[in-house]
């Protein structure tokens, strides 16, 4: 089944999973990276790509990105491919370090943005690299700490998230500090990064009770949000990318259009789809 195209626009937000080849370690020491870091901030800050969350883990990283000047794409073949290189030179190492293919989900702001920021920066303490939420804002290698004034990387705009919880920055932290505390007890949140319907429509709870109610809603594996959101992204992506479209959909959309060109000139459908050899259907100014 070929790949299918991502879906990105100039200011659309980003959720990117990027795992090592068959889940080896991507990061073998703290120089490792603090140069992944550095590579990351000087594409940022010249791609003029907002960062609102990531973390390092062993053997892969999340990013959240808002794209700026340059597409995703763009910025993230810059990234891997130069910590790829600079890896292998460390450590003599060759070959690929990275899967072929990262995750990139493109999300609804309003809905998704705080959900995942805390997702993001509770993987150091779902996978065990601390074991307090209290020790989670010390750890260097996640954004947390930076949120809560405790690190800084010019290049991640604390500023844009502190925000969405309050005007003053006390304020803001404390409340943002309880908003990732209480995000403990949801767990691994399969529901932003899993399948195209569970993910859109917020769970699988969900997703059985529209199939037990008979309703069919769009989802997309590559876009995280609702089903008018998702729809709206597809509408407008460009002709490469819609044509990616699941079957039926693709069914849909031209049923629909030979309806309406048939309804225009005053021809059945089912006279298309006959495949009769009969002459040419009269024009509509033709007196016959």
């Amino acid at each position: 089944m070929p790949r299918k195209a991502r879906i990105d626009a100039p200011g659309a937000l980003h959720h990117i999973i990027v795992r090592g080849v068959e889940r080896r370690k991507i990061f073998k020491d703290d120089q490792d990276r603090y140069d992944f870091l550095s590579r990351l901030g000087d594409i940022l800050e010249q791609s003029q790509t907002a960062c609102y969350a990531w973390a390092l883990m062993p053997n892969h990283f999340h990013l959240l990105l808002r794209t700026g000047a340059y597409p995703v794409a763009t910025i993230m073949r810059r990234l891997l491919t130069g910590h790829a290189i600079g890896y292998n030179r460390r450590h003599g190492k060759h070959g690929h370090l990275f899967q072929n293919r990262y995750k990139s989900i493109l999300c609804q702001e309003d809905a998704y943005l705080l959900e995942l920021v805390r997702y993001i920066h509770l993987n150091p303490l779902r996978a065990g690299l601390v074991d307090t939420i209290s020790k989670l804002k010390q750890y260097k290698w996640c954004g947390h700490g930076v949120i809560l004034n405790r690190s800084h990387h010019r290049w991640q705009d604390r500023d844009f998230v502190l925000r969405w919880f309050g005007e003053r920055e006390g304020e803001a932290k404390k409340a943002y500090r309880e908003y990732v505390k209480a995000g403990i007890a949801f767990g691994s949140r399969p529901e932003l990064t899993g399948g195209g319907l569970i993910r859109s429509m917020g769970g699988w709870s969900v997703v059985k009770a529209m199939r037990s109610n008979g309703t069919r809603e769009k989802s997309d594996e590559r876009i995280l949000g609702g089903s008018e959101f998702v729809s709206k992204i597809i509408q407008q992506a460009d002709d490469k990318i819609r044509h990616q479209l699941p079957a039926s959909d693709l069914k849909t959309t031209i049923n629909e259009v030979i309806a309406t060109h048939c309804t225009k000139v005053g021809v059945k459908p089912e006279l298309l789809l006959t495949g009769s050899r009969r002459p040419p259907l009269p024009s509509r100014s033709d007196p016959r």
